[in-house]
């Protein structure tokens, strides 16, 4: 694992905002430049308004990019799924017409905002990304 949370008192491990963070990773990545991103998703980046990554984008873009296991926290509006969509974009191979990632999300509405993202990151590519929304009417029984 690429992250280990300090168990906190007043939540499960891992979710407490201010709490101490430990890490294997020491990595820290300035710029998009520096990550040997391809030259379509760099132009996507910078096009969608990036100029420099964020404080998770330079922590965990790379680790996600090498393989590793990832568990990244960070608070509302810091990147995150453009880490993880960046992270996907740079691994896939556009011209393999088949699933290549799957990101669940637990709302319409973020699955939707996920897809605009990846959409966006990957114009430049030519990367196509579905949000595929399952209903769920089931009444569960305990």
């Amino acid at each position: 694992d690429i992250v280990d949370y300090e168990k906190q008192d007043n939540g499960p491990e891992g979710m407490e905002p201010d709490g101490i963070i430990e890490s294997n990773w020491n990595q820290i990545t300035d710029s998009f430049d520096e990550m040997n991103l391809r030259e379509a998703l760099l132009r996507g980046i910078y096009a969608y308004g990036f100029e420099k990554p964020s404080a998770i984008q330079q922590r965990a873009i790379i680790p996600c990019i090498k393989g590793y296991d990832v568990i990244a926290q960070a608070q509302s509006g810091t990147g995150k799924t453009a880490t993880f969509a960046i992270s996907i974009l740079q691994q896939i191979d556009v011209e393999l017409k088949a699933t290549q990632a799957l990101v669940l999300a637990p709302t319409r509405e973020l699955a939707q905002q996920i897809q605009k993202v990846v959409l966006a990151l990957g114009d430049y590519m030519g990367a196509s990304c579905y949000a595929w929304i399952q209903r769920c009417d089931h009444t569960l029984y305990f």
